[in-house]
């Protein structure tokens, strides 16, 4: 049995052995003799004073004691295996295919986009042209939503299922250990591709199939049960289990869902804008100056406020990193932010973002409650005002922060990293009053919190929409499977399970275990 031990080291001491086994070696009574292995086990920093550390925990195997060897994931031959249905390739339906293998199921994945590589062009055309691809963008595609947005694989959701067998699968198919270590893990866009393609070339060698540019349009059930799904408006396929992994933006999914009768609920979700500072202050902000030290990476920020009985709060923060115009229709602007895995642009940005639920809506009828589009009526409504504001380009509506605050119209704007372009408007007259009033009262409060950050020097980049869905679909928190009908399997982010790659990752391993167990018992 490993013994695991916390010591702190100033940044500069990260990669001295000697003087982290010094640490150690005060802390118990061991000397070096004892023991026969040794690695870092977290890391994670510490800048809550003036001093910046890392906090370290240390795992040591002494003198004598077995060390296990990690698992690494096996390709089995699934070929004539009996087939389940995935519908969606990013991180749910991946591992979910992953897994099925794993388990001795043939997996046959449908994604309505590209693949990784090919996806490029059609991200290339929305900077350039402004012209959006419905089944293939920052959204839809091989890998998902996470693919060509950062990357970030910290996740929150402990007790949903196994974070560390996620991320070795990660590292098994490409990425390096230090994601296994690092206390918010992250791998970069640029490396993501090709992670991403050898879990596609794992799958196909097992004997799985996956299938590009194809889009379910219909599906079928009879008594509770999953019957069939249709693929292009053409081509009907029978299946006896069915993930539902399509994302969060799949809107043309809720509504065939709703359609064919298949109950779909409203839920809560944020929205707000996008946020730009230089990483330069950032960096001075949160290491108290010391923004120079070679052996600290750019600095991040979590901020949380709570303002007339909501939440604002920072989202998706990308040190280092480039907004991206994520609409996926072409009436509607839409950001997000990534970073590659060196972090060295020279912008910080992250979503400042309201929490909302379907009651605080103004489009919300107490004569029906039970609307199940309340929230993604209003997300819609956002996005094409803010298309609209723009020049009904993929352009954005932009403010400066304090300009913001104060109600005034922009007269210029200090260099962006959104590549489309910005229009500047006064978001104030954009955005529903019930999200300006809040993020007015909320930067006012940051500035506070983080001395330096409310700047006229900031820009406002809107909107953030789809921090997570904001439909709902239910299902049985024992089987998993829709609350009713049978074999259909609500996964991940689209279905409000998920909230990133390794929880969405979780959630489709979680999905696909309770089709093993269901296949095992027959």
């Amino acid at each position: 049995m490993s013994k695991l031990v916390q010591i702190s080291v100033l940044p500069h001491h990260l990669e001295d052995e000697d003087h982290i086994l010094h640490k150690v070696f005060e802390k118990i009574d061991l000397r070096m003799d004892d023991v026969q292995k040794w690695n870092v086990r977290k890391r994670s920093i510490d800048a809550r004073q003036k001093k910046v550390k890392y906090n370290l925990q240390i795992e040591l195997w002494l003198t004598g004691e077995e060390i296990p060897e990690r698992e690494v994931y096996k390709i089995e031959d699934v070929s004539d295996a009996t087939e389940v249905a995935i519908i969606g390739a990013g991180p749910a339906g991946l591992y979910a295919a992953l897994r099925a293998v794993e388990g001795g199921l043939k997996p046959i994945v449908y994604e309505r986009g590209k693949d990784v590589r090919s996806r490029r062009r059609d991200l290339a055309a929305i900077n350039k042209d402004h012209t959006v691809n419905p089944e293939s963008n920052y959204c839809y595609g091989e890998g998902g939503a996470g693919t060509y947005s950062d990357g970030k694989l910290y996740t929150r959701s402990k007790k949903r299922g196994n974070v560390l067998k996620a991320l070795e699968w990660f590292v098994d198919f490409g990425a390096t250990p230090d994601i296994l270590v690092d206390a918010h893990p992250h791998i970069g866009t640029n490396k993501l591709p090709q992670i991403i393609t050898s879990m596609r070339e794992a799958i196909l060698e097992a004997g799985g199939e996956v299938h590009f540019e194809s889009k379910m349009t219909d599906l079928r059930h009879e008594n509770n049960k999953i019957k069939a799904i249709q693929i292009n408006d053409v081509e009907w396929k029978e299946y006896d289990n069915v993930i539902l992994a399509t994302g969060h933006s799949a809107r043309d999914i809720f509504n065939l869902l709703h359609k064919r009768d298949v109950k779909i609920l409203a839920k809560p979700f944020a929205i707000g804008v996008r946020i730009e500072h230089q990483q330069e202050l950032i960096d001075q902000i949160q290491y108290h100056g010391d923004d120079q030290n070679p052996y600290l990476p750019p600095a991040s920020y979590s901020l949380v406020e709570q303002v007339d009985g909501m939440g604002v709060y920072s989202f998706c923060m990308c040190p280092g990193g480039i907004i991206a115009p994520c609409a996926t229709d072409t009436e509607e602007v839409v950001t997000n932010g990534w970073s590659p895995s060196k972090r060295n642009n020279p912008y910080s940005n992250s979503g400042i973002v309201v929490s909302v639920s379907p009651e605080d809506l103004p489009n919300y009828d107490p004569n029906n409650p039970n609307d199940p589009f309340v929230s993604l009526d209003f997300q819609k409504q956002v996005e094409y005002d803010c298309w609209v504001a723009a020049g009904k380009t993929q352009r954005v509506p932009a403010q400066r922060m304090m300009d913001f605050v104060e109600g005034k119209v922009s007269t210029d704007f200090p260099k962006t990293s959104y590549h489309p372009g910005l229009t500047s408007v006064d978001l104030n007259k954009v955005l529903p009053d019930m999200l300006a009033s809040r993020l007015r009262i909320a930067f006012v409060a940051f500035g506070k919190k983080m001395k330096g950050y409310y700047t006229n020097d900031a820009v406002l980049h809107a909107p953030e929409s789809r921090t997570s869905s904001p439909i709902n679909i239910p299902r049985d928190p024992i089987t998993l499977e829709h609350v009713d009908i049978k074999g259909l399997y609500p996964c991940a982010e689209g279905a409000g399970y998920a909230g990133g790659i390794i929880s969405a990752g979780i959630d489709g391993i979680n999905c696909m275990d309770r089709v093993l167990e269901k296949n095992r018992s027959r």
